[in-house]
């Protein structure tokens, strides 16, 4: 696995996806009935309150809602969510997201993707940009770290 070659320690969990929060957020439960806030690594989606905003969510709830997924992590955010790449049916469910243009590449924490996926989802952001995919419709898109900045 990638994973190990960044001499990180990886880990997996399994389950059904029962809510999805917004276009990078969603929470898993497991056989155990644990319940695990996932937040999608490498991709940053508008807010709820942001232009796009309830499309990522919607789009997002398309790809997994009621779903089994895998979500491979390898840490929590300061929020104690758990950061991974979901997969469903061996699709990854972040690197979709940034393909229908409903989210941009988190290039601020890319350094913790495995460099394929930095490559994988760089592109796929200049591809949905070019073909003016989902939020790239518009004009001057706000990315979300900068919404957050100015809605603080």
């Amino acid at each position: 696995m990638l994973w190990i070659n960044c001499g990180l320690n990886a880990a997996t969990i399994q389950g059904k996806v029962v809510s999805v929060a917004d276009g990078d957020t969603v929470t898993v439960l497991d056989a155990t009935n644990t319940q695990y806030k996932i937040r999608l690594q490498g991709i940053d989606a508008p807010e709820r309150a942001q232009a796009f905003g309830n499309k990522s969510k919607q789009s997002l709830h398309e790809l997994v809602h009621g779903k089994q997924v895998t979500v491979d992590y390898q840490k929590k955010d300061k929020y104690g969510r758990v950061v991974g790449k979901i997969l469903l049916n061996n699709t990854d469910v972040c690197l979709e997201q940034l393909k229908r243009g409903m989210a941009w590449h988190y290039k601020q924490y890319a350094n913790e993707q495995p460099k394929e996926d930095r490559e994988t989802y760089s592109l796929a952001e200049q591809q949905a940009k070019t073909e003016l995919k989902g939020l790239w419709k518009d004009k001057q898109p706000v990315p979300p770290w900068e919404f957050r900045k100015q809605n603080k």
